[in-house]
């Protein structure tokens, strides 16, 4: 499994691959982007099982980002982790495709309920 972690936090993206680690999956590759640009230009030569986004950064939002993978027919798997949850975000990022929306800081067990269902499809 390939996931993508699209954070501007270093500290962040080291939680989110510490929890990915935690996991009971095997053969976990993580890529990070520190924006939303990166991960445009990394999305379109690789190929992604998962996406673990950001909210709010520099350049353009997560959302954007994910309203634009769509545009364009990525479909792959696509999750908010972030401080920005309410129901209008809740209701935003499902309405453009995403998974879930995980709020920060999340515990191990509720990044699992959010990731372990992706990870068996």
């Amino acid at each position: 499994m390939h996931v993508l972690i699209v954070d501007d936090s270093r500290a962040m993206r080291l939680y989110i691959r510490r929890a990915l680690r935690r996991m009971d999956v095997t053969a976990i590759c993580v890529t990070e982007a520190t924006d939303p640009m990166h991960a445009w230009r990394l999305m379109r030569t690789t190929a992604f099982d998962l996406v673990l986004s950001d909210w709010n950064m520099p350049q353009m939002t997560g959302l954007e980002l994910l309203k634009r993978l769509r545009r364009s027919g990525v479909k792959t798997p696509f999750g908010f982790i972030s401080v920005e949850v309410s129901n209008a975000s809740s209701d935003a990022a499902r309405d453009a495709g995403a998974e879930f929306l995980l709020n920060k800081p999340f515990s191990q067990s509720a990044f699992n309920a959010a990731i372990v269902p992706l990870t068996s499809a």
